[in-house]
């Protein structure tokens, strides 16, 4: 992920990809300054045979977010067949993702793709499949505050306050266990060295803010998912980018892994539930890890994705 430019921006150039790509591909990788043009065109006819050339990032033209026809035939007249390795992006139908593939034959699946405030929304769908929903992660704040509760200054989504409840609601009308955690870790600043102290869910002081679920919490959690033959996890508990506030996610990473070993599958939707199994080396001990975390929730909640349906069937 390289951010979403707008226009032009240096920063966001995928020249910095080139050695480490050349080293993983063990082919010396050859970069053009665009992703169109006559440049570019020149360059792959002087490809040789096994050679790989890395374009500019596409998201430099607006063109590519519209979609636009034009600009997608340029992209494909660089090529004979398309592979679409990235399911991450495959819920946005850019010109790169599934404007090209109506012009390039086969259009195909590389092998990530056969790993097939967005989050409160999908809960909705998610309440007709599921018998148990464990909610952590920054998304607890709202449904606290939806409670009546104090949150002190955590993270909450004030627009989202009435769909929480009505969600709390239509759980118990489908007999979804919703849990929440009865403690969570509150700390008075948003660092790495922040104080930190335990604290009931319904007792956040003003001035701290929740960044982690409590050792209650965790246990509850760890007893819920004792009784499941399948898990889907996207998104951490807490924030896992400070140590102090990653020990929730830890420990559910922990208990996934040990679920896998008796034959429970193990689903990791996207981005930093993948890091967070990454971190404590647990990554290969998972069923499933799915590199995209929008693209997998969008899945789960029945929507089809332009860039797979783009695509052609085997």
């Amino acid at each position: 992920m390289k951010g979403r430019p707008k226009g032009v921006t240096p920063k966001y150039s995928l020249k910095p990809l080139v050695p480490r790509l050349s080293e993983l591909l063990g082919v010396q990788v050859k970069m053009a300054n665009d992703c169109i043009g006559e440049e570019v065109e020149k360059l792959v006819a002087e490809l040789s045979d096994g050679g790989v050339l890395l374009l500019e990032n596409v998201r430099f033209h607006k063109e590519e977010e519209k979609n636009d026809p034009e600009f997608s035939k340029k992209l494909a007249a660089l090529a004979d067949v398309y592979v679409n390795d990235a399911f991450g992006t495959a819920h946005r139908a850019h010109a790169s993702t599934e404007g090209v593939a109506k012009y390039l034959k086969p259009s195909v699946a590389g092998f990530l793709m056969q790993k097939v405030s967005t989050k409160i929304g999908v809960i909705e769908s998610l309440l007709g499949k599921v018998d148990i929903l464990i909610l952590g992660g920054g998304m607890m704040f709202t449904f606290y505050k939806a409670q009546g509760y104090s949150v002190g200054s955590s993270l909450v989504e004030e627009d989202k306050l009435d769909l929480a409840t009505s969600l709390v609601e239509k759980a118990k009308a489908k007999g979804v266990s919703l849990l929440l955690p009865t403690d969570v870790v509150i700390a008075d600043k948003f660092a790495a060295d922040a104080n930190s102290k335990v604290v009931p869910a319904s007792a956040i002081p003003d001035g701290w803010m929740g960044l982690d679920v409590g050792p209650d919490g965790i246990k509850t959690f760890c007893e819920a998912l004792d009784t499941t033959k399948t898990v889907i996890w996207n998104g951490p508990m807490g924030v896992i980018e400070f140590d102090k506030f990653a020990v929730g996610t830890e420990a559910i990473a922990k208990k996934l892994a040990e679920l896998s070993g008796k034959g429970v599958t193990t689903i990791i939707g996207g981005g930093d539930s993948v890091a967070a199994v990454e971190k404590v080396g647990l990554a290969d001990k998972m069923s499933h890890i799915s590199t995209g975390g929008g693209a997998s929730l969008e899945l789960l909640e029945g929507k089809t994705l332009p860039g797979v349906l783009a695509l052609d069937d085997a």
